[in-house]
């Protein structure tokens, strides 16, 4: 079973186009980066710990595919992320912090759910942008 969800810390969707002038990239204009990105996974961790903070599910979600990251520099640095999260083996109660050590559930049992998410990093820290 797939569960579907749109998470909106508040979502944009940017067209391939946004932000291009004559095929040139615009200051201030949001860019793709790497998926790979530590910065980038940093922000997909925290919207999955936020997610199981929410949740109501017994078990723990962990990021799993990241569909699209753009960064965008515009006092301060903004992500805009698509990206999955799935259900792990870990139970909640079981108060685990890091989610590396939880294996995905086996295929049936697995629960989806996708996000696009727009956040953004001031001088406080990360925070959902307003």
């Amino acid at each position: 079973m797939e569960v579907k969800m749109l998470l909106l810390l508040t979502a944009l969707e940017v067209g391939t186009a946004a932000g291009r002038h004559h095929g040139l990239s615009m200051p201030g204009s949001p860019s793709n980066i790497s998926r790979n990105d530590a910065s980038l996974q940093q922000v997909v961790l925290n919207a999955a710990h936020s997610f199981n903070n929410q949740s109501n599910d017994a078990f723990l979600f962990k990021p799993s595919a990241i569909h699209r990251a753009q960064r965008q520099v515009v006092k301060g640095i903004r992500y805009i992320v698509d990206f999955q999260i799935s259900r792990t083996v870990c139970h909640k109660r079981d108060h685990i912090k890091d989610l590396s050590k939880c294996d995905l559930q086996p295929s049936g049992r697995l629960h989806q759910v996708s996000f696009q998410v727009q956040t953004g990093c001031g001088p406080d820290g990360l925070r959902g942008s307003d």
